[in-house]
């Protein structure tokens, strides 16, 4: 090899041969699949009849790199289920081998772009128009709490659930992302309170919620040892959480009822003691969609001026009274915010004309079920020709303009019409639907990134996918905290949570059967999703004996306490995934996974997407890797 230029292969190997190299046991710890390594030639490959072999995307990185290409678009397990890009080919096909870490590096710039489109679209379109909803229907107060607005809090985490449990290859993602999330709320986000400003929590929402979240964990885990989902389990998680709206809302009655009939019954001033039974979740992300598009100018304006205004993101007077650093992030909210305003209508009943922007909202008549139809299934169904004659998306054209046309003329600007409330329904779908796009391609970006640096579904779960979706409510909780308010933050940690695990699995396994008409299998990533579950189990009894032996007085100490628990499990989990931390029995070869590739005497030991790679088809072992 020469001095100056370096092995084109060997320079890739820091991408993605790196984490391949083997233990001395020779296993990875989560990964089952064979280690591939070409031979020198097909006829150093002696056949086995008794060997299977079972070929994993991630095994890509053990090729030479002319072969990547191929084994990327011909391997089955590296087809991507949904989504618009396919992030693999990209890598390996689209991109020459020389310009892979910038390939990486551009996926990892859009993944952190998804996680801003996922959190802008859940806090200033789809918590507004669910809370529209929730008062069109006259709900209560905790009603509310307990579904729409936890519902719109928890939208990435539930999505991206309902995306990662549709493909049994992603999973394992969704119960990482979901125990993740759950450890890091429960441990980072609820000891940074206490940080931030000691207080005495709500002793017996406090117990309600840590007791319904425990058992919901409790389902999961055994879920997992059993290896799978039926049609019954599903439906538990979702009747699980009925129960615990119906257990809110009797505990509010009860609670009311107790305070009528004692008259020496002190309450404190503060807003947030209200809810001493039912704390319930409530809204973490502050909608300021009235503040920041309200006109600057109150005279009457023209159609085409409240257009202009209504798909204006950005107000010039805040604008000038903010920081730079909230500047340079406005900047890069400023398109996904135009094109959501373009796209999704907002219902806003404390406005007394209901938000209602006559040329803009008719336009939504047009563009949101145009939307509709190019996000459900990835636009598998908004390209399907009715008839062989025009496809679903021009039909929704077409009807739209017409009902556009026929509303423009029968409203005016100044008042809004007696339907414009079914606007907020519209606006909840299409919102819906651009959250569940954007999470498909979160799903796809992190697998891709797994099968680049050789890392399970799990650890990307517990670790980018936990912390991009839960960043937003964290910094919220922390702003109501130091506000004056840490109880209703600290309720709101355990009440989300509740809702993401028991509507993302549930509801997740509920539509994968009924698309595939069969139970769903979880196949655990080894040791390391045996350490998550056991971790958040374990900070859920630490909480539910310390709390109460500390007669609910939650101070500093406590807090540093939940951090320091937070960074030993996140230590203990990085060295499990690394295989440094491992089981004896994870050094044995475990058989291959239902449904690998098994080679038979007469097909010659060839599958049609190994053809062409005679190690890939070959009924023998990888010859052993050469140690370094």
């Amino acid at each position: 090899m020469s001095g100056r230029q370096p092995n084109l292969h060997w320079v890739l190997s820091l991408f993605c041969v790196l984490p391949m190299v083997e233990t001395v046991s020779g296993a990875r710890g989560p990964f089952t699949g064979a280690h591939v390594s070409p031979p020198s030639s097909a006829s150093d490959v002696k056949p086995t009849p008794t060997m299977d072999v079972y070929i994993q995307c991630r095994d890509v990185c053990g090729l030479n790199v002319s072969d990547r290409c191929d084994f990327i678009r011909t391997n089955p397990d590296c087809r991507s289920e949904g989504g618009y890009i396919n992030y693999l080919e990209e890598l390996f096909c689209r991109f020459p081998p020389s310009l892979l870490p910038l390939a990486i590096t551009l996926d990892a710039f859009w993944l952190l772009y998804l996680f801003l489109i996922l959190g802008v679209t859940a806090a200033k379109f789809f918590c507004p128009n669910l809370s529209a909803i929730s008062t069109l229907l006259k709900l209560s107060h905790n009603v509310a709490g307990v579904t729409f607005l936890a519902f719109g809090n928890g939208a990435p985490d539930i999505f991206s659930a309902l995306v990662a449990f549709s493909d049994p290859r992603t999973a394992g993602l969704a119960l990482g992302a979901l125990f993740g999330a759950g450890v890091l709320v429960t441990t980072v986000v609820a000891g940074g309170i206490a940080i931030l400003r000691p207080f005495t929590a709500a002793s017996r929402p406090f117990l309600r919620d840590i007791v319904f979240y425990m058992v919901a964990v409790f389902l999961t885990f055994t879920a997992l040892y059993l290896g799978r989902v039926t049609l019954a389990w599903a439906l538990g998680y979702l009747g699980l959480y009925v129960f615990y709206v119906v257990t809110v809302v009797v505990c509010t009655w009860i609670y009311r009822w107790q305070r009528r009939r004692s008259l020496v019954y002190s309450m404190p001033a503060t807003p947030e003691m209200l809810s001493d039974c039912e704390a319930e979740p409530v809204s973490s992300n502050s909608y300021d969609y009235g503040e920041e598009y309200r006109p600057l100018l109150f005279y009457q304006e023209t159609t085409a001026q409240i257009l202009v205004q209504a798909l204006n993101p950005l107000d010039y007077r805040k604008w000038r009274n903010k920081s730079a650093s909230w500047r340079a992030l406005k900047v890069f909210k400023l398109p996904v915010e135009f094109l959501l305003l373009l796209t999704v209508p907002v219902v806003d009943p404390d406005k007394e004309d209901g938000n209602w922007k006559r040329p803009l909202n008719c336009l939504h008549l047009v563009i949101s079920p145009l939307v509709l139809a190019l996000t459900l299934q990835s636009g598998v169904y908004g390209f399907y020709e009715i008839g062989g004659l025009l496809p679903v998306w021009a039909v929704v054209v077409i009807a739209g303009t017409a009902l556009a046309a026929v509303t423009f003329f029968a409203t005016s600007n100044s008042e809004p019409p007696r339907f414009h409330w079914l606007f907020a329904f519209l606006g909840f779908l299409t919102s819906a639907l651009w959250i569940n796009a954007a999470a498909t391609e979160v799903v796809n970006i992190l697998r891709s990134l797994g099968v680049v640096f050789r890392l399970s579904n799990t650890v990307l779960g517990l670790t980018l996918l936990a912390w991009g979706n839960s960043i937003g409510d964290a910094f919220s909780d922390f702003t109501l905290a130091r506000q004056g308010y840490p109880r209703m933050a600290f309720s709101a940690c355990f009440g989300g949570i509740i809702l993401n695990i028991l509507v993302g699995v549930g509801l997740g396994c509920l539509l994968q059967i009924s698309r595939s008409h069969t139970e769903v299998k979880l196949e655990p990533d080894g040791l390391l999703v045996w350490v998550l579950a056991g971790a958040l189990g374990l900070s859920l009894v630490c909480s539910l004996v310390s709390v109460p032996l500390q007669c609910f007085q939650l101070d500093k100490v406590y807090g540093l306490c939940l951090l320091l628990f937070y960074v030993s499990f996140l230590v203990v989990a990085l060295l499990t995934e690394f295989g440094v931390i491992r089981l004896k029995s994870d050094s044995l070869k475990l058989p291959p996974k239902p449904g690998s590739a098994r080679v038979t005497p007469r097909t010659g030991g060839r599958t049609p997407w190994a053809s062409g790679y005679p190690w890939l088809s070959s009924r023998s072992a990888p010859p052993p890797r050469k140690r370094m």
